[in-house]
């Protein structure tokens, strides 16, 4: 399943500047999802981080593989209109940069979810190589 900017924000609250991904490639709801973000040398962040070599925050990384994993729990029908609120990073390594031109692939699969609480480990990853992992807990609400 195929989604655009238009059904993402049919699921998620974010809104633009904060809305971090452009699409959904895959998804299979409660279980996983597969999004992108082309990352453009005009991203606001960019003028602070760093001018003479930017790049992409990668706590804002996290929060795009964070929305990619939203949108997976929260298009379950039972979430509908709800809100997946951050619970915790853990076992969260950087090992690879995000620049301008950059088209990262982000991957969150639920792998423990138990009540409004569950658990994603998320893979960004830019022309196949890893740049960020991590566990990601949530709690919709």
């Amino acid at each position: 399943m195929k989604l655009g900017i238009k059904e993402i924000e049919e699921i998620l609250p974010h809104r633009h500047p904060f809305l971090l991904i452009d699409s959904i490639e895959e998804l299979e709801p409660g279980v996983s999802a597969v999004g992108y973000k082309c990352v453009t040398f005009r991203e606001d962040f960019f003028r602070g981080h760093f001018p003479q070599e930017p790049v992409m925050p990668g706590v804002l990384t996290i929060e795009a593989l964070a929305q990619v994993g939203a949108v997976a729990i929260l298009s379950l029908e039972e979430n509908k209109g709800k809100i997946a609120y951050f619970g915790g990073i853990n076992k969260c390594r950087f090992t690879g940069k995000v620049v301008p031109g950059d088209k990262i692939r982000l991957e969150t699969r639920i792998i423990h979810s138990k009540g409004p609480m569950g658990v994603g480990e998320a893979v960004a990853s830019v022309d196949g190589k890893v740049v960020v992992k991590a566990e990601l807990t949530f709690m919709v609400g």
